[in-house]
């Protein structure tokens, strides 16, 4: 089991493309929603060092707050596959 957690805004194609993914691995994570202002998104921020989203953090593997759909998509390939 993992300690997955993914940083999401529902509707984002982007996320949408991570949890396809994490679900196409059959890995279990934790959703963080964030707020659809970028002003208000100071948890994100604190994780990762930026507002957008996706952002992964999986502890188990020393990641701290991976930003960017595709690089977190070649990441769970390469880590789960």
């Amino acid at each position: 089991m993992s300690n997955l957690e993914l940083y999401d805004l529902p509707g984002c194609p982007f996320c949408a493309k991570v949890k396809t993914k994490l679900d196409e691995l059959g890995l279990e994570y934790e959703t963080h929603e964030v707020p659809r202002s970028h002003s208000q998104r100071t948890e994100v921020k604190a994780v990762s060092g930026q507002t957008g989203v996706p952002v992964l953090v999986d502890p188990d593997n020393g990641v701290e707050g991976m930003p960017e759909s595709d690089d977190i998509v070649a990441y769970l390939e390469k880590q789960y596959a």
